[in-house]
């Protein structure tokens, strides 16, 4: 009797000819390849516990996931990579492939979703070697976002690392912030930061008499009455949306409260135009604005 195949999760070539699956079938387009010789039904949606369950059964079995994949796994914003990646313990003989990078590692993992992989605090940190400053910041955002772990959590872990990208893991660690909503809602901030503007207050809330929450802003000065908030395209493309926005900015003008909406050319293509115009309107509004830094050019370079 030939062994079961449960298709809908990641199996070798090996397992389906063993259970009477042919090469043909495997290449007609009722299987999807995930990485040499790794298959799965083609009508299952690959996401990152799919991919982390592929790296795992294309490697050695003393593997987990970690970097990249660790934070696709927990459903965390890191940078697309072109392979996916998994830790052996030190000590442990590897072998890299074309499509898994396999790496050497101390680290202790945990289990999620049934998967061994780097803790949320230790994917934070290994991905500080891996990344910039704003995409590592943007990771621990998006890591808290999930409820992975805290801003705290991160700080002290980044505190007491050593080697490579800990110097880095310190600083983006605290600039992590709780209740972000989205990675551009974390580069606005950091665009801020980094000119040495301001960085305001991180999801200002506003509730009723009964406490029920009845609006909330991305970041603003609740002294000064100064917001600013990041507008993505998706929501002038949803009427409901746009008019309940429309409805919401009113009540904060009759309140007298001065919202700067950005968007995403204020970001990638004019940075230095955002830059000037922000610090000219918190000067107005009385906001401080210190002594200024050019070192977001580094990281928001713009184009005309």
């Amino acid at each position: 009797m030939r062994p079961q195949l449960d298709t809908t999760k990641p199996f070798s070539r090996k397992a389906a000819l063993a259970a009477g699956i042919t090469h043909h079938a495997l290449t007609s387009g009722r299987y999807r390849l995930l990485l040499r010789g790794v298959y799965i039904s083609h009508q299952v949606k690959v996401d990152g516990y799919v991919e982390a369950r592929a790296a795992l059964l294309a490697t050695h079995r003393a593997a987990f996931v970690s970097h990249h994949t660790a934070a696709a796994l927990y459903r965390a914003v890191a940078p697309l990579s072109e392979r996916l990646h998994v830790s052996v313990p030190r000590g442990t003989p590897r072998s890299d492939r074309s499509d898994v990078l396999v790496h050497s590692s101390a680290r202790v993992p945990t289990v999620f979703r049934g998967v061994p992989v780097t803790t949320p605090v230790d994917t934070f940190l290994d991905m500080a070697a891996q990344l910039n400053l704003v995409d590592l910041v943007i990771l621990g955002d998006s890591l808290v976002r999930r409820g992975r772990t805290t801003p705290e959590a991160l700080v002290a872990a980044a505190d007491a690392a050593s080697g490579r990208g800990s110097r880095l893991a310190r600083r983006a660690s605290r600039l992590v912030r709780q209740g972000v909503d989205s990675p551009m809602e974390t580069r606005c901030r950091l665009l801020r930061v980094l000119a040495g503007l301001p960085e305001l207050e991180t999801d200002l809330r506003f509730h009723d008499d009964h406490g029920y929450l009845r609006r909330r802003l991305d970041a603003g000065d609740r002294a000064t009455r100064t917001a600013v908030e990041y507008d993505g395209r998706h929501h002038v493309e949803r009427e409901e949306q746009w008019e309940a926005d429309l409805g919401r900015r009113e009540e904060f003008e009759d309140a007298e409260w001065r919202i700067v909406t950005l968007v995403g050319k204020d970001i990638y293509r004019t940075p230095g135009r955002t830059v000037e115009r922000l610090a000219r309107i918190f000067h107005q509004r009385g906001l401080p604005v210190g002594r200024r830094s050019q070192e977001w050019r580094r990281f928001f370079p713009g184009h005309a």
